[in-house]
């Protein structure tokens, strides 16, 4: 049974891009301030991410990701092109407050995990409920093979062939949604 997904605004037109920026400006920016520790690069961050995804509207698919974790998605690499280019010209952090870069920008592996988290739920909800399942009891929950198969009544051949195929699904929904490893 498809995801039933509440009407997606267009971003071709200004009212739809202004009603993205509305449900999701505040949250994009919570993330790049933390991400990149500066209140200004955050504001370019929320702009770029929002400009880049209006001129990839084309691109974007309601079918296959919610809006929300397409814009993390570019969100999360405008930080890193971000972030490269301040460690590529260093000379751009004397003219930076120097009290949020005394601080330090927290650690993006806990934002990048969970942006991944989201990603991966979303792709897991494109698989199939056998392969969500022997998935979701391995792999997230890291419960032994033989306790899930004897859980679900199955054989292990049989989970660990579910195993294989979700793991399998999984790439293609993710490489689908436009995720790179």
């Amino acid at each position: 049974m498809p995801i039933r997904r509440p009407r997606t605004p267009s971003l071709a037109e200004e009212e739809g891009v202004r009603a993205a920026y509305t449900a999701h400006g505040g949250e994009l920016y919570r993330f790049a301030l933390r991400t990149l520790g500066d209140a200004g690069l955050a504001q370019d961050a929320v702009q770029e991410t929002f400009l880049r995804a209006w001129r990839a509207r084309d691109r974007y698919d309601p079918e296959v990701a919610a809006l929300r974790t397409w814009l993390f998605g570019i969100a999360r690499n405008v930080c890193i092109d971000l972030h490269r280019v301040r460690e590529a010209r260093p000379w751009l952090r004397a003219l930076a407050d120097h009290e949020t870069l005394a601080r330090g920008a927290p650690p993006t592996d806990d934002w990048d995990a969970l942006v991944h988290g989201w990603l991966v739920e979303e792709a897991l909800g494109r698989l199939g409920e056998a392969h969500r399942e022997a998935l979701t009891q391995t792999y997230l929950l890291g419960r032994p093979y033989d306790e899930v198969a004897a859980a679900l009544g199955i054989p292990v051949s049989t989970l660990r062939s579910r195993v294989f195929y979700g793991l399998k699904a999984l790439r293609v929904a993710m490489e689908e949604m436009g995720v790179e490893p």
